[in-house]
């Protein structure tokens, strides 16, 4: 499924990309040969009236718009004034940057959606402060609800991290707006210095020392796995698991700890069935994990609580004020994307925080079991990234063919053309660079 999912979002998002240079194209008179999404020979096309191949390729990592160019095959005389090389300058700047446009209005549109149906968050409810973390030496408190940083508001959990996330790296003054039990608001000054420039994976809330009120998950079996020990010892969904060999369990993650810490050892337990206490014996069966370590395993899943209504907040906006939301925060994002980049090229970021094909893939497959909301977030997020790195004037990209066609404009003609294959070349080597950075970071995570 987590395949499938990313196959669904580069698929989407590759249209949505090459259709933007596709209809651009058409309008300013060049014939497009193929339209594909994907790479490789064609499992599958389809010819229109205008003579362009629609296709359908093997290797779901992109896609491309053909147009008649002389420099690519000898052009017809008949079709000269169709080829995209006979076009003048900023008719293909156009052509170029409708891509990268095109994914912006994706997002735009996507949250301009996601607004108009109402998005559901966590109340910033603080659930713990971690002694001499930053937030402690500044005096916020357990049960502090943060109502803005540095004076943008924030109503969840994600937008307090959404306002922290652009102070990585920085040395800064962090003003967060709190209301506490007293329900008087006040404001805790947090000061941070290089703040988590060397993290891999940096997480701005519990960078301060900040951990979000968080629920009592109950000991409550909502899974029982066929032929697992859990089953084997009489254990039932719907059972709450009051102790083990005598040790009451407050949570889950108490009752996970005395699990795994007994491979192949009896364990007396006491649960509560239908108002009942039972007493079972349970024997953990031995596991071995990718690292080595050997722990115990029942198969048994958690009843998840439901989480009460005063802890969440949903946000609907009307029409007009749902448009201008989603292009906040699509511009918001872009400037977010590219200041992160510049980040890491200035070494205030790790470039550890660069994802491949595989972390999107995880990330694909986990929005989408988390409901339709947050796969169209994801989309648009990965949208606004698409659509910034192939505005990079790096050669290659579509960022990089405007830089010449700017150029050419300036000269009265296009740069000569050694010197468009060697930055080629160096464009080439720095995706490659960059791509195989990525790859690294993916497989370190996994």
């Amino acid at each position: 499924m987590t395949l499938l999912y990313f196959i669904i979002a580069i698929s989407i998002l590759v249209v949505i990309h090459e259709y933007g240079h596709f209809w651009v194209a058409r309008r300013c008179g060049v014939h497009v040969l193929r339209f594909s999404v994907g790479f490789g020979k064609p499992l599958w096309s389809i010819r229109d009236k205008r003579g362009t191949e629609y296709s359908i390729a093997p290797i779901p990592l992109g896609g491309y718009v053909k147009m008649l160019d002389e420099r690519e095959a000898p052009v017809p005389e008949h079709l000269l004034d169709q080829a995209f090389n006979r076009k003048p300058a900023w008719q293909r700047i156009a052509i170029a940057s409708a891509g990268p446009i095109a994914n912006f209005l994706f997002a735009i549109a996507a949250y301009w959606v996601l607004f108009m149906a109402g998005t559901t968050g966590v109340v910033p409810v603080v659930g713990a402060v971690s002694e001499n973390s930053p937030a402690a030496v500044a005096g916020l408190k357990s049960g502090d609800e943060i109502l803005a940083v540095n004076g943008d508001e924030t109503t969840t959990w994600e937008q307090v991290s959404w306002e922290l996330i652009s102070y990585i790296g920085e040395d800064a003054t962090i003003t967060l707006t709190v209301r506490g039990d007293t329900l008087v608001e006040h404001s805790v000054n947090i000061e941070v210095t290089a703040w988590l420039a060397g993290a891999d994976v940096p997480d701005p809330i519990s960078g301060l020392g900040i951990e979000p009120r968080r629920l009592t998950i109950p000991a409550k079996l909502g899974q029982i796995v066929d032929g697992s020990p859990a089953q084997a010892a009489g254990l039932q969904v719907g059972d709450l698991v009051v102790a083990v060999n005598g040790e009451p369990m407050a949570d889950w993650s108490q009752w996970v700890d005395a699990v795994r810490v007994a491979p192949n050892q009896p364990l007396q337990i006491d649960i509560r069935r239908d108002g009942q206490l039972l007493d079972l014996v349970l024997t953990p069966e031995r596991t071995t994990l990718a690292d080595g370590a050997v722990v115990g395993r029942v198969g048994a899943g958690v009843e998840m609580p439901i989480i009460p209504d005063d802890w969440l907040r949903v946000s609907r906006a009307g029409i007009i004020d749902g448009f201008a939301l989603g292009v906040s925060k699509t511009s918001d994002l872009i400037g977010f994307t590219l200041e992160s980049l510049w980040k890491m090229l200035a070494g205030d970021l790790s470039v550890k925080n660069l994802s491949g094909p595989i972390t999107i893939a995880k990330v694909a497959g986990a929005s989408a079991s988390s409901g339709l909301e947050s796969f169209v977030g994801f989309l648009a997020l990965l949208s606004v990234s698409l659509g910034v790195l192939n505005l990079l004037p790096v050669p290659m990209l579509d960022g990089g063919h405007i830089l010449f066609y700017l150029a050419e404009m300036l000269r009265g003609k296009p740069l000569p053309e050694r010197l468009q294959i060697a930055a080629v070349q160096v464009g080439m080597f720095l995706m490659l660079s960059l791509m195989l950075v990525a790859f690294y970071n993916d497989i370190s995570r996994l």
